[in-house]
């Protein structure tokens, strides 16, 4: 079965020319398009698509509160990901702390596009640009650091939240380490329990924020 895509974007330029690139793969589909924030909780419960590629900055209501709705209102809710004209939008960032999957720059490539899909529909975030892990960092709290450290992570589970944090899939980290990806799995799996981190994504964000990982 394909990827299925809702695209959400104010401008009609830039939902076309997504549905150009993303339907010209065999593996997604887009089932919809909206032009704001406010219509897709009901696209979102009728169509089930797997990713909402969603923009941030719209009329009535921005990707933020959309994210945000989207994530507390629907059962088993898609992936969200943040597309955008800046990679230094404070929006973007409060997107994904708002709990948002991953993030496109609108002007990336084609197969930039597809790649991000494909990959937030797998279940592996991307890595965040050099300006989004700035802000991340700039956003650092004593609570954040005493979260990290409330979760005592084993010194493996430190070392594969590096790894995350640098956008490495389960199967590098895997290669990395020579451990099985079963193996990483798990440890992923150990972090976001124990940060109370919804996804990879947000155990990224606890990463930064905390001061665990640098920003470079």
């Amino acid at each position: 079965m394909p990827f299925t895509v809702l695209l959400v974007d104010d401008e009609p330029l830039v939902r076309a020319g997504l549905r150009a690139v993303l339907e010209a793969q065999p593996d997604i589909e887009v089932v919809g398009e909206a032009a704001d924030g406010a219509a897709v909780i009901p696209l979102v419960n009728r169509l089930r698509p797997d990713v909402v590629a969603m923009d941030v900055r719209m009329p009535l209501m921005d990707g933020i509160e959309a994210t945000r709705l989207v994530l507390r209102t629907v059962p088993d809710p898609p992936k969200i990901l943040v597309v955008t004209t800046f990679e230094n939008d404070e929006y973007v960032y409060e997107a994904l702390r708002a709990g948002a999957d991953g993030f496109l720059l609108k002007r990336a490539r084609p197969a930039e596009i597809v790649h991000a899909v494909r990959l937030v529909a797998e279940g592996e975030s991307l890595l965040f640009p050099a300006a989004v892990r700035q802000l991340a960092a700039e956003y650092g709290t004593t609570e954040a650091r005493a979260a990290l450290e409330r979760a005592a992570l084993t010194d493996r589970e430190e070392e594969v939240l590096r790894l995350v944090a640098r956008g490495l899939s389960n199967a590098e980290i895997a290669a990395g380490l020579t451990v099985g990806i079963e193996t990483v799995k798990s440890h992923v799996s150990s972090i976001l329990a124990k940060l109370g981190a919804r996804d990879r994504t947000q155990a990224v964000i606890a990463a930064y924020e905390s001061g665990f990982v640098a920003p470079r």
